[in-house]
């Protein structure tokens, strides 16, 4: 059996076996839009099908995720015929913008009054839960309602305490709560971890638990068993449950991967097989496997010394210009907008370094670029279409869309500038050259930071998100490759990239 037909079946095995793994729970599900003080939030409800649950839970996501990325941990509840509530955030997932901390927090317990008022929740037999940003949400609103427990898991800092910067308190004041179980990760940062121990241990009058995990990182915390259990164990001691539950059902996050795989296996071939439709593709191809692509002037690539520094005093240069004006502000991506502005800002300074050599972006033709551009547009859909049946709500709505075309034009220079400077990967060998792209887009993430801790800029999701960005990056860097490869044309791998990038945006960041 001939290799690509190998490929495609065991692709499309993954992806079948993934979804049954992903989608076979078992507990009921149902999702309604509860209107929350003008607030329409979108909600998932989690329970074991029963009709007379022993209490209830609202569990909160944190920045830049979804009320799916916490089934995992609603499972857990749901397992204790719980009835678990779960809203997507304002600007996350499928609840509509704008976002801001503060709308947030009011949505939310807006929501928990709402469920209130419905009869959907006794306060009495409740237990307010959220992870990062959720959690602080919940310990706020627990302050205000009285319900019977509260569990934060990795609650985002509220005070700056410990080291923590102004600029990283994201609510103003942490109020003493009764009955709160705060659960950390060993392999976060200290400061986060010591103002999420305060919760418990500065006030006495709290009657609260912290728990600290090994080996845990900020993330992972929400598909760890450990804090399943321990949030079974608090609330079956608040609500007065049997104890011992069961683990909840752990297939979801292994099926996304296996089918991600699967995806992934089956991309590599559809882009070949897409960027070879014209025949004169095929020439951009050859020449490039031939080493007749045009690269600099000098007909060299810079040194991977000079490239690494050139790109880190450019971006050093670009925040001190972001400190005073942000071109895409208007687009209102969290976050998102100001790394699009900051690539942006970059990719024309290195442009601009090396005008002299910019003939050498535009080795191809118009159907290049087309194909190239419909390539990376089918891949994006494909993949967050995955992630939005299995894991994560990631499906972009019309909001996120209108926002496509600005982003992907902040992308743009920069990832030109970067194929420019790196060249063909037969300059310097394919390990080589795949190892120095990745050098330098960690040149630019520390930048980032330096802006961060340094200017303040406020763009921490940077660095909360930076295992995803890391892994982003690895796999658009590998598709970029692919293209130019194909292609020949160094302007095709910049398209196609700058149009991963603007979808992942889109999808991460919320919208403000």
């Amino acid at each position: 059996m001939k290799r690509p037909v190998v490929r495609a079946i065991a692709g499309a095995l993954l992806c079948v076996v993934g979804f049954i793994l992903a989608r076979a729970t078992p507990y009921r599900q149902a999702t309604v839009v509860v209107d929350a003080g003008g607030c329409p939030m979108v909600t998932d409800i989690f329970d074991l099908g029963s009709d007379t649950p022993q209490g209830a839970v609202v569990l909160l996501h944190g920045l830049a995720a979804n009320k799916k990325i916490m089934s995992y941990l609603a499972y857990g509840f749901a397992q204790q015929n719980l009835r678990v509530f779960v809203p997507d955030l304002p600007g996350h997932g499928r609840t509509p913008g704008p976002f801001s901390f503060a709308r947030a927090e009011t949505c939310a317990d807006s929501f928990v009054h709402q469920l209130i008022a419905r009869g959907a929740i006794d306060p009495a037999h409740t237990v307010l839960a959220g992870h990062s940003m959720g959690g602080a949400i919940a310990v706020r609103v627990a302050s205000r309602i009285p319900v019977a427990g509260v569990i934060a898991i990795s609650p985002a800092p509220m005070s700056s305490a410990h080291g923590v910067p102004p600029d990283g308190v994201l609510f103003d004041g942490a109020p003493a709560t009764a009955n709160t179980l705060v659960v950390s990760g060993s392999w976060e940062p200290s400061a986060v971890r010591e103002t999420a121990r305060d919760l418990v241990t500065g006030n006495s009058a709290t009657n609260g638990k912290y728990l600290l995990l090994p080996h845990a990182t900020h993330v992972g915390l929400l598909f760890d068993r450990r804090v399943a259990r321990a949030e079974q164990e608090w609330a079956a001691e608040k609500l007065h449950l049997q104890a011992g539950q069961a683990p909840p059902y752990s297939g979801m996050l292994p099926g996304c991967l296996l089918g991600l795989a699967g995806v992934l296996l089956l991309s590599g071939p559809f882009l070949r097989e897409t960027l070879s439709l014209s025949p004169r593709l095929k020439d951009h191809a050859e020449a490039a496997a031939f080493g007749n692509e045009p690269i600099l002037n000098a007909a060299a690539a810079p040194s991977a010394t000079r490239l690494l520094l050139e790109i880190g005093l450019v971006s050093l240069v670009s925040l001190v210009v972001l400190r005073y004006w942000n071109p895409l502000s208007f687009v209102h991506v969290f976050n998102g907008g100001y790394l699009a502005s900051f690539l942006l800002v970059a990719g024309l300074g290195l442009l601009l370094l090396h005008r002299a050599s910019l003939r050498a972006l535009w080795n191809g033709n118009a159907g290049t670029l087309l194909a190239a551009a419909f390539g990376g547009l089918v891949l994006h859909l494909l993949v967050m279409g995955w992630f939005e049946v299995t894991q994560t709500e990631t499906w972009l709505s019309t909001a996120h869309w209108a926002r496509f075309p600005f982003l992907f034009l902040g992308f743009l220079p920069y990832l030109s500038a970067e194929e420019l400077l790196l060249g063909p990967s037969f300059v310097r060998g394919r390990v080589a050259h795949f190892v120095l792209a990745l050098a330098s887009r960690a040149v630019v993430w520390v930048a980032l930071v330096v802006g961060i801790l340094a200017l303040h800029s406020g763009a921490i999701l940077l660095v909360l998100l930076a295992p995803y960005l890391a892994l982003f990056c690895v796999l658009q860097r590998a598709g970029m490759d692919v293209v130019r490869k194909a292609t020949g044309s160094p302007m095709a791998g910049a398209i196609f990239g700058a149009i991963l990038f603007s979808g992942f945006c889109l999808v991460i960041f919320p919208i403000t």
